[in-house]
């Protein structure tokens, strides 16, 4: 048994010296028992490597044998990740010569300053398109009801939309707003024009919000409607937008694919005895 341990731990050491000289991760990283398939675990840890630059472009990356080797899985599920680099554009084949790394010409990213949210978000608007994919109305959830400082039995508009960047999808959007408001937009106009410009045209001057950006994953809605596997990590915003009066007139959870969007804030160092922290700037003009 002594011996079985020992011969174990001599397999994993010489994996962590191929890592360091193939700068991938080990073996152990991947899970057996995750939802996520091993060649999905693959493909990303891979991608990731890519895309970062870790393996030169003239010289090919580990072979077959020596990534299920490293992975620790079959070389079924090693062709199946690469076949799926391939098909995106992260790797070429040349016969004979093995697999190389490239990175592929990707739509440039579009960002947003969290200074300037308003302006912004305005803008994504009118350069971008929406697709409606589900609108109505419904009482307000518990979670809604309370974010919009509404009655338990009240009702709001509830509409998801996916928003389109050059014609790839990198937004799943869903707002809440109360039902007198919701009546100022309905569902063809939700289809053509940004809903702040809807509820500025109906007189709500909008001033401010209360937002929070996380991370969630994909699910099997999400994830169909914005082209990405289930379970990959996406950008999770969910934000409360107020009038003048301090009166929330809507709520929104947006999920983005970060590899498309990206949320950029510049920063000063404060001065002083608080030289340690730092502050946002305001929005460029």
């Amino acid at each position: 048994m002594r011996k079985h341990a020992m011969a174990e731990r001599d397999s994993e050491e010489m994996t962590v010296q191929q890592l360091n000289g193939k700068r991938l991760v080990r073996a152990g990283s991947l899970s057996n028992d995750a939802v996520t398939p091993l060649h999905h675990q693959v493909y990303v840890v891979l991608r990731q490597q890519i895309e970062e630059g870790q393996f030169a472009g003239d010289k090919p990356i580990p072979s077959e044998i020596e990534l299920s080797q490293i992975f620790n899985v079959s070389r079924i599920t090693i062709r199946h990740s690469l076949d799926r680099l391939r098909q995106e554009g992260f790797v070429t084949r040349a016969r004979g010569r093995g697999t190389f790394a490239q990175t592929p010409q990707a739509p440039q990213a579009i960002s947003a300053n969290l200074s300037g949210i308003f302006e912004n978000l305005m803008a994504m608007g009118l350069r971008t398109r929406v697709k409606l994919i589900e609108f109505g109305y419904m009482p307000a959830p518990p979670l809604i009801a309370q974010q919009l400082k509404l009655k338990p039995d009240a009702r709001v508009q509830r509409a998801v939309r996916v928003r389109y960047h050059k014609n790839i999808p990198f937004s799943h959007l869903t707002t809440y707003l109360p039902e007198e408001i919701g009546k100022h937009c309905d569902e063809r106009e939700l289809s053509e024009k940004p809903l702040l410009l809807l509820m500025e045209r109906a007189g709500i001057k909008v001033s401010a919000a209360d937002q929070s950006v996380s991370a969630k994953l994909a699910d099997t809605i999400v994830g169909p409607r914005l082209g990405v596997e289930t379970g990959s990590p996406l950008l999770w915003v969910k934000r409360t937008v107020y009038d003048q009066n301090r009166r929330p007139v809507e709520h929104l959870h947006a999920l983005y694919r970060p590899d498309i969007y990206e949320y950029q804030m510049s920063m000063s160092r404060v001065e002083g005895k608080n030289a340690g922290l730092w502050r946002p700037d305001a929005p460029r003009t």
